[in-house]
């Protein structure tokens, strides 16, 4: 990596549970320090994280030196396959037999949660970016989790609040059948019921759906002005596009895309996601320094535009690095100690908390998809409508059931 002052080796992606990790190393002899990413490498949450999180993790390792404590630093990356039963392995055999000294990622929550245990058990620090469900901070809460993205409590009140109190007071659901679905619509539905509105009802669809019309069918029905997607990645994909060709919107209801990223709208197209809103503390091009470190990451992945979950990715290396560090270990209760004292600071994120209960509490924004027409350049996607303060954006601490939170 030109960037790097000592020499660089960059070991390949694993698209496997038990690959070989891929390797960034400067020149020494020590043990290396490893990070361990266990993603979605080959299902619906792949275009948002995946090998793009390998990407943002090396960038972050480049931009602190490429070692850390004189020591090399090693990325090891797995397809967990969204599925619990291989978190939960993978995450013991890393730890046991592998030595790994940090977990990140997760992607689905189903199998966040399981690598949350784990790491409560065998004392690991577990950099969360892919999971949503605001658990991982609240009931399920973890002395050694950091969660450095979204959260379905953010998500839920930025789009749920905006559009209720904007006319769209009637919502029905259609949800991944799953944790972080779960979540995701139970959010939005306190979101909506506090700004006024009514739930009319909902329906679950399987993690992976392809054929959403009989689901969309039942939320036209319901004749709800607003139909609430509590999906993410392909299956948010699948259903907008189906929606579209369905013409759901021609009749009055609008779709409230409550996970949605980048890489949808980049899939999808603009014209098909043109006016759908969504809430996210990142956009590509939202400063100079955002921009920047976009296209350092577009060069490295075939000219895509990164995601908040990759610019998590970086956020988190960067920030356990500097706290690993600071306190001269890597132990997990000192490191994760100093992680929550000091501020987050990297391109993006400016003097951000850390809170009691895991929370890094970034500003959040409402954006818009423009038309085709109003867009100016190549990736010209979104404008933002608001942003939403930390303190409005995120569930109050006394409110989660964390139980680190002191009375």
């Amino acid at each position: 990596m030109s960037s790097v002052s000592r020499r660089v080796l960059i070991g390949g992606l694993a698209a496997a549970p038990l690959a070989m990790p891929g390797i960034i190393r400067a020149q020494t002899s020590s043990k290396p320090v490893k990070i361990g990413l266990l993603s979605d490498m080959s299902g619906p949450y792949r275009d948002v994280g995946g090998p793009g999180n390998h990407v943002a993790t090396e960038l972050a390792i480049a931009d602190f030196g490429g070692s850390v404590l004189g020591r090399p630093i090693e990325i090891l990356q797995a397809d967990d396959q969204n599925k619990p039963d291989v978190s939960t392995s993978l995450a013991r055999q890393w730890i046991d037999d592998t030595g790994v000294d940090v977990l990140a990622d997760g992607a689905a929550s189903s199998s966040g949660l399981a690598i949350q245990q784990v790491c409560r058990e065998k004392k690991r620090i577990y950099l969360i970016t892919g999971p949503a469900t605001s658990a991982m901070t609240g009931k399920e809460c973890s002395p050694y989790g950091i969660h450095f993205s979204y959260d379905t409590y953010a998500l839920a009140h930025g789009t749920g609040n905006a559009l209720t109190k904007s006319g769209g007071d009637t919502w029905f659901f259609i949800t991944a059948d799953y944790a972080f679905g779960y979540a995701l619509e139970q959010d939005t539905m306190n979101a909506v019921k506090a700004a006024g509105g009514k739930v009319l009802g909902s329906v679950r669809a399987p993690l992976g759906t392809a054929d959403f019309s009989s689901y969309l069918v039942q939320a036209q029905a319901s004749g709800a002005k607003v139909i609430g997607l509590a999906n993410a990645g392909t299956d948010t994909q699948n259903c907008v596009k189906q929606a579209a060709e369905f013409g759901v919107t021609k009749g009055g209801a609008r779709i409230a895309t409550l996970l949605m990223q980048i890489s949808d709208v980049n899939s999808l197209g603009q014209k098909v996601c043109a006016g759908l809103n969504y809430t996210d503390s990142f956009y590509w091009d939202m400063t100079e320094a955002t921009a920047a470190w976009s296209k350092r990451w577009s060069a490295k992945m075939n000219g895509m535009v990164p995601g908040v979950l990759h610019a998590g990715s970086y956020c988190a290396a960067m920030h356990w690095l500097k706290a690993v560090k600071a306190v001269g270990s890597t132990d997990a209760d000192a490191v994760v100690a100093k992680m929550k004292a000091l501020p987050v600071n990297d391109f993006y994120n400016h003097n951000v908390e850390v809170r009691q209960d895991g929370r890094v509490m970034h500003t959040m924004y409402l954006w818009q998809v423009k038309s085709p027409e109003e867009a100016k350049f190549p990736h010209d996607f979104c404008k933002k409508v608001a942003t939403i303060a930390p303190a409005d954006a995120w569930r109050p601490l006394s409110e989660g059931g964390c139980p680190l939170v002191k009375a």
